[in-house]
């Protein structure tokens, strides 16, 4: 028996997880405009920000903190234990520097050539720019000083604690140029990695992922309706699932050379519990099989999840199934969200 590293379930679920928001951009930009792109990733990191922003400086000691050496604290911690490469420079109490190197985590591979600077300037607008005022601190603002996508170092600027209240336009402001102080881990916040074994990081880096989905369907719920949303989700998931489905079987140890429905079913199955989740196989008719899902770590915390959010991400599902058995069909029998005890799909052969 072979055994695989410890976090590489959870590893596959954060990337696969991590091209579906990729690819969400993507799709928004190229089958609406770069102006809803940016609408919708300012939706979505405001709702990051409301939901995790304080109790995060809770989590991570930094409620204490000057308010700049906070903020760039929180990015920097926050980032590094979701696996994103990020730097944190504090020049004084009232001026800290955050960059994010490349290559950049949200924008996977070669997608980053797709994606437009306001997409970028979406993410300052709907948590940097917000932070002074959630900290009850009218002179806070943040600076950005250098953007990945216009060809620069990777995203960059500095919190910094003016000598007056600012006024709205001031809190997030743009001057590409100025150049961060170098990187010196050793004069960072400290954050320790024996409190972070590899299993719990793991699971934090998979949650890091799953949670920006969440929020980001949600988002798209409010903005676009939920029939565009089980469209764009479902297009993307069916893209993204077929695109990574043998990655994504190969990391979670499935077989996938033998065909056949039961085979497809083990690879949900084992993808659930990657996700930190529950599911059960049991034997069809003709040649086919029943997967029951009992609980979904994407919709935790939601009291009512929309029934678009499921459409949106059963594309994921269907996009593997295209690329493992292009003949076989996947059905959803019952579903949590409509008032079932589970989620329940039919894996069988196709008609013909």
């Amino acid at each position: 028996m072979t055994t695989r590293p410890v976090g590489s379930a959870e590893k596959a679920v954060s990337e696969l997880y991590q091209a579906y928001m990729t690819g969400l951009i993507l799709t928004l930009v190229t089958r609406r405009s770069t102006d809803d792109a940016a609408r919708w990733i300012e939706a979505l990191f405001r709702r990051q920000h409301e939901e995790k922003f304080l109790a995060g400086l809770d989590k991570l000691g930094l409620k204490d903190k000057p308010d700049a050496i906070a903020c760039a604290g929180y990015h920097y911690l926050a980032n590094k234990i979701g696996g994103v490469d990020v730097e944190f420079m504090a020049e004084s109490d009232k001026k800290a520097w955050v960059r994010f190197v490349p290559p950049r985590w949200i924008y996977s591979g070669a997608a980053i050539c797709g994606v437009p600077s306001e997409v970028s300037r979406g993410i300052l607008r709907g948590w940097y720019g917000r932070n002074g005022i959630t900290l009850g601190n009218p002179r806070l603002g943040f600076v950005c000083t250098a953007q990945t996508m216009d060809g620069q170092h990777g995203l960059a600027g500095y919190f910094l604690e003016y000598d007056r209240d600012l006024r709205d336009d001031e809190r997030l402001v743009f001057r590409p140029g100025e150049t961060p102080p170098s990187f010196d881990p050793d004069k960072a916040l400290a954050w320790s990695e024996a409190d972070w074994p590899a299993k719990r990081l793991a699971k934090a880096r998979r949650n890091y992922a799953i949670d920006y989905i969440r929020s980001g369907l949600v988002a798209l719920v409010e903005m676009v309706g939920p029939a565009e949303t089980a469209y764009y989700g479902s297009v993307t998931g069916r893209l993204i699932g077929a695109q990574y489905f043998a990655e994504t079987a190969g990391a979670l140890g499935c077989d996938t050379s033998g065909g056949g429905s039961a085979e497809f079913a083990h690879f949900m199955a084992t993808l659930a519990k990657a996700e930190g989740d529950t599911a059960e196989i049991e034997p069809g008719e003709n040649g086919a099989v029943l997967i029951r899902r009992s609980s979904t770590r994407l919709f935790k915390g939601l009291d009512q999840p929309h029934p678009a959010l499921f459409d949106a991400w059963c594309g994921l599902f269907h996009g593997a199934l295209s690329a493992y058995d292009r003949t076989m069909v996947l059905e959803v029998l019952a579903r949590r969200d409509y008032g079932d005890d589970a989620d329940l799909w039919r894996i069988r052969p196709g008609v013909g």
